[in-house]
This record gives C-alpha cells, sequence and structure tokens, in this order.
C-alpha cells in the first residue's frame, strides 16, 4: 500500500510542477528513487506521465487564454504576451524540447495560444519530460 501511495504522490507532485503552480518533482523522484521501495521503470512512468499531464493542462489553458488578455488581473501584459508568442514564432515547436526546464511551462501554455500541431507538441514533450526523468535516474543511480 505504501508504494502505491508512493507513485500517488509522485504523480500528482510530477503534474503540479508542469503547471505554473510551484512544486519540486525531481526531489520526491530521487527520494523514492534512493529508497528503492518502487519500480525504477514505473517511478519513470508514472514521473512522466504526471509531468506531461500537466502541460497538456498548460496546452489547453493556453487554447483559452486570449479571452483573459484585456482583463485587470491578468498576470501578463499585452506586450509581454505578444513577445512571448513571437519568440515562440521565431524559433518553432522545437522550443517544447525545453519544456522539462523552469521557464519550459510557459512554452507549454504559448504552443496552446497558438494552436501548435497536438501530436507535435504531444511527442516533443514527452521526450523532454520523460528524457529528463530518465537522465535524473541515471544520475542519481551513479551516487546511490
Amino acid at each position: 500500500m505504501e508504494t502505491a501511495w508512493s507513485l500517488l504522490g509522485m504523480f500528482v507532485t510530477a503534474l503540479t510542477a508542469a503547471t505554473i503552480l510551484p512544486a519540486q518533482s525531481e526531489i520526491l523522484f530521487v527520494g523514492l528513487q534512493a529508497r528503492g521501495t518502487v519500480s525504477l521503470w514505473l517511478l519513470l512512468a508514472v514521473a512522466s506521465a504526471g509531468n506531461i499531464l500537466g502541460s497538456v493542462i498548460n496546452y489547453l489553458m493556453g487554447m483559452g487564454i486570449e479571452r483573459f488578455r484585456q482583463r485587470r488581473w491578468f498576470p501578463l501584459t499585452g506586450a509581454q504576451l505578444d513577445r512571448a508568442q513571437e519568440w515562440y514564432r521565431r524559433w518553432g515547436v522545437w522550443t517544447l524540447l525545453l519544456s522539462w526546464a523552469p521557464f519550459g511551462d510557459a512554452i507549454t501554455v504559448v504552443a496552446g495560444i497558438l494552436r501548435t500541431r497536438w501530436w507535435v507538441f504531444l511527442a516533443l514533450v514527452s521526450l523532454a519530460k520523460a528524457g529528463r526523468y530518465a537522465v535524473l535516474a541515471g544520475v542519481t543511480a551513479g551516487f546511490v
């Protein structure tokens, strides 16, 4: 039962970390890997799935965010939002490979705003997110 709770916690933390909410999934991932009570492959799959789903939430939010652009409570100015969109247009969908980075959440939102093809978005984000956890697992294995 403890393993199930650990994996659920990993999924929720990874999902939250991929959204605009503040969270750090790497700490829990490394801790669970170091304990060795969860299969590494299962841990990789659960963490990746949660993180990818968080990015999908960002993408969907991006698809509907334009209608709130002029609201006073909106966290970005029109100019900031325009700049982010121009940056994404300039560098293209390959920037989604940086979705694992701390600023990657913003990239996934902009991808939704600009209606990046769904399959391209999902493929590149999945590669980036799963790759990040695989590298983290490899680094952690070198120390454990």
